[in-house]
């Protein structure tokens, strides 16, 4: 067997002059030229668009089905924009653009080993064994007994798929620091878009599709004593302020591997992405640079690091909770709300839980996937579930999907951050790789302290970052044993 024949990828093309000796390639190239100049005649500028369209299509499908990673790249980059995208465009099903993206990645990942089995031995960890139960328990979900739709379990599918095939894409596709280092790039320019995108809903108003967006009872949250809460083109401003606080600690620590022009590129990041998170007017996102900076203290190792960290942290704790400083700033005045016990939205939602306490106590299995919370008045507006707000990502998991479910989450999260912080802390000797995971690892843990206040954890674009940012945490021996510019 020629081995030189094992990596053919039957989507590289036969060079132009090699196909032009065949005639019926240039009888097939002249037809097409007509076929497209009659389009573009009847249709005109709608006739433009479909071709312009098409031609993207195929010049980017070629490019994917040529390198795979160009799709997990594109997923990550969608993941920002999709719901944004939502508010101009209507009528579409934009929901499954990234579930379509996904597919069409895994097919590319097959055929660019068209001519042997994929090895799949890279994805095959114990967190993805543990995905594949979590993605067993959300299918059986469409059993529960509580449930009464599928509409709203289709729409919840990502809580379980997106996790779960994911997860196994980064496994395959991030391998190196070079891909590592990209995956951060692409995620660095969607953050610095967004932030500025905040900026201009601040200073200078919102746009038509936003305001249209707000009349529809967006404003209802986001308008509070004439103050616009920020929302970019994310869903929300507490997704918006939890994502940007997690851009914000992530590239803070990731800028410590770099120097020159990529070290400022990281370090602008972080400065916007805590900008961002602050003109959310977001109380519940403060929590993601608390958590996730005294993680890193603690990963150091370094007794007068944490020894700082600890007072550093401890300072901005006083700041907002004993102090009146800036309160003439609409931003600081609404995240101090945040450090009040006796704040009434905190009251809200201890209520709100103290009844699904009651409710969920004989439903071990929760309500069913989709099935909580605001979203869910679309689909059932008179049911019970539907009329009571979760708002922490974790309320939602243990509506949805009960105690059970609850704590198997809980378990995997735990069980991974705990598993990447002993392996940077005792394992890893390479100081690149320790920093790079170190960011990931403590931005993990600010957006799940987060996730208590806010559903920040499962939303887009937060999702797929904290999902991929698992599977490349849980093995940083891979790094290790790779060139740094590799």
């Amino acid at each position: 067997m020629n081995t030189n024949n094992q990596h053919i990828n039957p989507f590289e093309k036969i060079p132009g002059s090699a196909a032009l000796a065949n005639p019926k390639i240039i009888v097939l190239f002249f037809a097409g030229i007509l076929f497209v100049a009659l389009v573009l005649a009847k249709l005109k500028m709608v006739g433009v668009g479909i071709f312009l369209a098409l031609v993207f299509g195929a010049v980017y499908l070629n490019l994917l089905f040529k390198n795979p990673i160009l799709g997990f790249y594109t997923a990550i980059g969608l993941n920002f924009v999709i719901l944004g995208i939502g508010r101009y465009i209507k009528g579409l099903p934009l929901g499954f653009a990234i579930d379509g993206i996904m597919i069409i990645t895994y097919l590319a990942l097959i055929f660019s080993r068209f001519r042997e089995r994929v090895d799949w031995a890279p994805a095959n960890k114990t967190i993805t064994k543990l995905a594949g139960i979590w993605l067993l328990y959300c299918i059986l979900q469409i059993a529960n007994p509580e449930a009464r739709m599928i509409e709203p379990w289709i729409a919840g599918r990502g809580v379980g798929f997106y996790f779960f095939f994911f997860l196994i894409l980064t496994f395959m596709l991030i391998n190196t620091h070079k891909k590592l280092d990209t995956f951060l790039y692409v995620w660095g320019c969607f953050s610095i878009l967004a932030t500025f995108k905040g900026f201009v809903q601040m200073a200078f108003g919102v746009d038509y599709a936003e305001q249209a967006w707000l009349d529809n009872g967006g404003a209802e949250t986001h308008l509070l004593f004439g103050k616009l809460r920020v929302f970019s083109f994310f869903s929300d401003a507490g997704q918006f302020g939890g994502n940007q606080g997690y851009a914000g600690v992530v590239f803070m620590i990731y800028s410590m591997s770099k120097k020159g022009i990529q070290k400022v590129f990281f370090i602008t990041v972080s400065i916007l992405g805590f900008y961002g998170m602050m003109i959310s007017g977001t109380r519940g996102s403060i929590a993601v640079p608390f958590a996730g900076l005294m993680t890193f203290f603690v990963l150091r190792k370094n007794i007068k690091v944490l020894s700082a960290g600890v007072i550093f942290v401890a300072l901005i704790f006083i700041f907002f909770k004993y102090t009146m400083i800036g309160n003439g700033v609409y931003q600081i005045r609404r995240m101090r709300t945040g450090f009040d016990p006796n704040n009434p939205s905190l009251l809200v939602r201890k209520a709100n839980q103290a009844k699904l306490k009651v409710y969920l106590a004989s439903r071990p299995l929760g309500g069913g996937i989709g099935h909580a919370g605001d979203k869910a008045q679309r689909f059932l507006p008179h049911a019970y579930l539907s009329n009571v707000a979760t708002d922490s990502w974790y309320v939602m998991i243990w509506a949805e999907m009960g105690i059970i479910g609850l704590v198997f989450h809980l378990g995997v999260l735990f069980f991974t951050i705990g598993m990447a912080s002993y392996k940077v802390m005792f394992k890893i000797r390479d100081p690149i790789t320790k920093i790079k995971m170190s960011a990931l690892i403590s931005g993990m843990a600010g957006v799940m302290l987060a996730s208590y206040g806010n559903a920040i954890l499962g939303g887009m674009p937060t999702a797929l970052l904290f999902y991929g940012s698992m599977a490349i945490m849980s093995t940083p021996e891979t790094f290790e044993n790779k060139l740094v510019t590799e």
